[in-house]
């Protein structure tokens, strides 16, 4: 497995990491408070991304 690879998480991923649902998951994606990348029909968000949002989160909390 690649670096490049093991920065891309799953949907699936991005729920445990955050303790999500699913349906939270892509409503974060798409009101683009979570970057996402498409490649073919799969669904990848960087893991940067994730901490990102987690900072964002954060900072608005504070």
């Amino acid at each position: 497995m690649t670096t490049a690879t093991a920065e891309l998480l799953t949907v699936s991923e991005v729920m445990a990491r955050l303790k999500l649902g699913r349906s939270t998951v892509y409503d974060l994606i798409r009101s683009r408070r979570l970057v996402s990348i498409t490649i073919g029909r799969s669904r990848r968000i960087p893991a940067d991304a994730v901490r990102d949002f987690i900072a964002n989160e954060i900072e608005e909390a504070a």
